[in-house]
């Protein structure tokens, strides 16, 4: 990118000398002569250009100092004009051996009509073009703003749709199917509350563990019954928050990795509680050992995704430790919370 800007800007500069030499060559002059006066003021509004444009611009203009840059622009164009003269004599003097010397007034004013009007004409283009680039990067902005927009708006339209669609479907459920409706009843909370509720940064802990409860009741409804689930939820305090679906994680590493022995018992333990505001989760499942459930991923996320969010979320805040023995699968979890 650098390198392409530096490409435009001598291309830009180059054009201009040769557009001078040809505008304002005299025939009275050699053509060497010519272009060593306009590559003269090349080098003296290039410069006085990028001085004004990298420096004065962004030190005082745009922190409305306004007084100081018009007389920070003053003294460059002046002393730059005053350099040019100088320059301009010594080279009438020793290069080109012009016999009647121009006094140093007229070179000086010369010079600094000349290098005013060309710097006033090149800052002005480039204030033109910025205002033109930031136009449009303004209005690819909005177009993607709307967009958006729009799409958040279809978001919260489908799952109105959604819901909708589960009542009907749970209406035409029969209600001596009970086990039936209850299951829908649940999936419907789950999703309520992903949709709805994990938008914030943070929900209060008592919504996140109403979810794991009803998430823990939505996995049993889906397993056989030859899965034990225990749950200890005790102390959950009021007035604390937690980032939304972090310990479900574990809970869903669980249900995805447990054993399904024939002949001895598939269990998944789970446990949660408060002490002072440090949340203790505890999730323990039987596994077979063939299975390598450190590197499952669960509904997506995985421990992977877990432990980023947590670096993100809770530095120097959490520990997870996970013990992987024999045919136990054990995380634990603890997190400060606020």
């Amino acid at each position: 990118m650098k390198s392409r800007t530096l490409l435009y800007h001598s291309l830009f500069w180059a054009g201009i000398y040769l557009l001078w030499v040809l505008a304002f060559r005299s025939y009275s002059f050699s053509i060497t002569k010519t272009m060593t006066i306009e590559f003269c003021y090349l080098i003296f509004i290039t410069a006085d250009f990028y001085a004004i444009n990298n420096f004065v611009v962004p030190q005082l203009f745009l922190k409305n100092k306004y007084v100081l840059f018009v007389l920070a622009i003053i003294i460059i164009v002046a002393l730059s004009a005053w350099l040019r003269a100088m320059v301009a004599m010594q080279m009438n003097l020793h290069f080109f051996h012009v016999s009647s010397i121009v006094d140093f007034r007229t070179l000086y004013l010369n010079s600094l009509i000349n290098i005013s009007l060309w710097v006033l004409l090149v800052t002005i283009g480039k204030m033109v073009i910025d205002r033109r680039q930031t136009q449009q990067q303004l209005e690819l902005l909005e177009k993607e703003r709307v967009k958006n927009e729009l799409d958040y708006l279809k978001a919260q339209i489908n799952p109105h749709a959604l819901f909708n669609s589960l009542n009907t479907i749970y209406g035409h459920i029969d209600k001596s199917n009970q086990v039936a409706r209850n299951i829908l009843l649940q999936f419907s909370e789950l999703l309520r509350y992903q949709l709805y509720d994990c938008g914030a940064e943070k929900v209060s802990l008592e919504k996140e563990i109403g979810y794991i409860e009803n998430y823990v009741a939505f996995q049993r409804f889906r397993k056989d019954g030859k899965l034990i689930v225990t749950t200890e939820i005790e102390n959950i305090k009021t007035g604390l928050t937690i980032a939304p679906l972090m310990l479900v994680v574990l809970i869903e590493n669980a249900f995805k990795f447990v054993s399904n022995f024939s002949e001895k018992e598939n269990k998944i333990m789970l446990k949660i509680f408060l002490k002072d505001t440090v949340l203790h989760c505890s999730v323990a499942n039987t596994k077979e050992l063939q299975q390598n459930t450190v590197n499952g991923n669960a509904g997506g996320i995985g421990i992977a995704n877990l432990k980023r969010r947590l670096e993100l979320l809770y530095p120097n805040q959490y520990e997870l430790i996970i013990n992987n023995e024999n045919e136990i699968y054990e995380t634990k979890l603890m997190i400060h919370l606020s």
